[in-house]
């Protein structure tokens, strides 16, 4: 595989964030609708920020790109618009620059120290989530005492992203690629219609780890019903579906939009990522 410049690394990382941000998905910010603290442009300068931050990751690192991006965008955005991504893409960026994603990623975690787990511990703090989650042994939070693979394993039962570090991104490796398949080949969609059948698709069959934390299982497992009823239902080729979908939207932000599904976002943008760099799709 073609070696990889941190222009071209900037191109991919921006352009995916950039579809991510801009396509119409279900309970998330887009152009036309903004959260009370989050709009739009704040997602347009984070993924400007986040390109720029990542691109050098051969000669930075993973563990200090990611706390540098998420500082970046803490310092200049003033919000957490993109901690997920920047965890879910860093690794994979990484993993590129050395060659194919799929054959690298592993050794790209395994070389991920202690040191380098109390950098994304920062990282974290830096970027104030709503909580990864607190575990028996650890609170990703604190000043860990583990490599980053132990450190996440111990988050990944509850956690989508933490899950990735611990099980070689097998989830977003083995799915993403169909989905890119599946949607973004689709000629007959426009892009946004790709991006949200994207969205739906990887819903129907992940709970959001979001939703999960701040409502409960309970209700990922709602939403993911519901986002897979929408695509057996025939979306969007089916009329009708348009009403179930707009109700679903509405359903997610609901109650200040406490259903976000933010975690489902964060891969999508990797996913357009994993396209772009792997040559599914072109920026």
């Amino acid at each position: 595989m073609d070696n990889v410049n941190p222009q071209q690394l900037t191109t991919w990382i921006e352009t995916a964030c950039l579809w991510e941000a801009s396509a119409p998905k279900v309970g998330n910010v887009h152009p036309g609708a903004s959260f009370a603290d989050l709009a739009y442009n704040d997602f347009v300068r984070s993924s400007r920020i986040v390109a720029f931050m990542l691109s050098r990751i051969s000669q930075r690192g993973v563990a200090d790109s990611i706390l540098a991006a998420a500082s970046a965008v803490r310092l200049q955005v003033g919000k957490n618009t993109s901690l997920g991504i920047i965890l879910l893409i860093a690794p994979l960026a990484a993993a590129r620059v050395r060659g194919e994603i799929a054959e690298h990623i592993s050794t790209v975690i395994d070389e991920l120290d202690v040191s380098a787990s109390s950098r994304i511990c920062q990282a974290i703090r830096t970027s104030k989530p709503g909580g990864m989650g607190t575990v028996e042994q650890q609170d990703l939070s604190a000043e860990p005492t583990v490599p980053v693979r132990e450190l996440m394993q111990l988050a990944a039962e509850k956690d989508l992203i933490a899950r990735q570090y611990a099980n070689n991104f097998h989830d977003l490796l083995t799915l993403g690629p169909d989905l890119i398949e599946k949607w973004m080949q689709n000629s007959t969609l426009d892009r946004s219609q790709q991006i949200v059948g994207m969205q739906l698709d990887w819903m129907s069959r992940y709970p959001d780890s979001l939703i999960d934390r701040k409502c409960g299982s309970e209700i990922a497992l709602e939403a993911q019903q519901r986002a897979k009823l929408i695509l057996e239902h025939g979306w969007p080729t089916q009329p009708e579906t348009a009403e179930e979908l707009n109700q679903f939207d509405h359903w997610l932000r609901a109650e200040g939009n406490r259903r976000n599904p933010g975690t489902t976002a964060d891969f999508i943008a990797a996913i357009l990522f994993l396209g772009l760099a792997n040559g599914q799709l072109t920026a």
